[in-house]
């Protein structure tokens, strides 16, 4: 059952993003001990890029088992393998190649090299979402177990960015993906911010995280920010339709806060 979200406002970027890794370090280990992995879905842009390396900077980075973390990705831009643009080159560079991750477990979203069109990377990276529900499913013996497996595997954690026209992943106002209510992945095709193709996870897949973090910094991000927390209709405001099941967190910098409702704001450096 979703919850209504949090906002935790730091003083700056730099903060921010140093407050997100320490957080994400801290949830993972938390999900290890309960259940021996954990899955996180990574952004990219500023703030998670950013949050990365500070991840890969942090004393406490071993901490967590890199070797059983599950990473995948919100959303992709349909471009060759290792282009700089990819949210997936960039996590490598940030912190995938500096920590001792299982290549089994970094799932990359398909790219130009492997598909003719996008469509086809979002069937592919659907299925494969699908089949990593299926196996988690075998594995789990507890006596709750659903008869059947889901569409996606236990997100345990999904990292969100904000852009200024509130569009999140390859979300964008008042287009198809953001409408979509079926599907878990889909093909984008006319994406207003270069480049046009993508791959995006949707809303109904992204609702099914047990947290959403929306990390969000800069002043060209207020509105989106202040809408969204608003309660702006999804289709209008994308940002607006991320709930995870247990917590929804706002994690964002004071240039980024200054249309929050008030009601809505908790000032602190890290949060619990």
């Amino acid at each position: 059952m979703s919850v209504d979200p949090r906002v935790s406002i730091h003083p700056d970027s730099s903060v921010l993003m140093a407050a997100i890794a320490a957080r994400l370090i801290t949830k993972l280990v938390d999900v290890q001990d309960k259940f021996g992995e954990a899955t996180v879905v990574l952004t990219g842009g500023t703030v998670g890029i950013g949050t990365l390396k500070a991840v890969a900077d942090s004393p406490a980075a071993p901490a967590v088992d890199w070797s059983k973390v599950n990473f995948w990705w919100g959303d992709e831009r349909f471009l060759p393998a290792g282009d700089p643009d990819r949210n997936t080159t960039q996590a490598f560079e940030a912190l995938l190649s500096h920590i001792p991750v299982d290549p089994e477990r970094i799932h990359e979203p398909g790219s130009a090299d492997d598909f003719g069109g996008p469509e086809e990377a979002a069937d592919d990276y659907a299925r494969r979402l699908r089949e990593a529900a299926a196996a988690e499913h075998a594995a789990d013996m507890s006596d709750d177990r659903p008869e059947e497996p889901a569409a996606l595997p236990r997100l345990d954690v999904v990292l969100l960015g904000v852009g200024p026209d509130a569009h999140i992943a390859s979300l964008f106002p008042e287009q198809a993906g953001v409408r979509e209510k079926e599907r878990t992945v889909v093909g984008v095709r006319n994406s207003p911010k270069p480049p046009p193709l993508r791959v995006s996870l949707t809303l109904p897949a992204i609702n099914t995280a047990s947290e959403v973090w929306m990390v969000v910094a800069g002043e060209d991000k207020a509105g989106a920010v202040g809408l969204a927390l608003a309660g702006a209709n999804p289709v209008q405001v994308p940002a607006a339709g991320p709930r995870g099941t247990s917590r929804t967190l706002w994690l964002i910098d004071e240039n980024a806060a200054s249309r929050v409702p008030q009601q809505l704001v908790r000032k602190d450096a890290a949060g619990a």
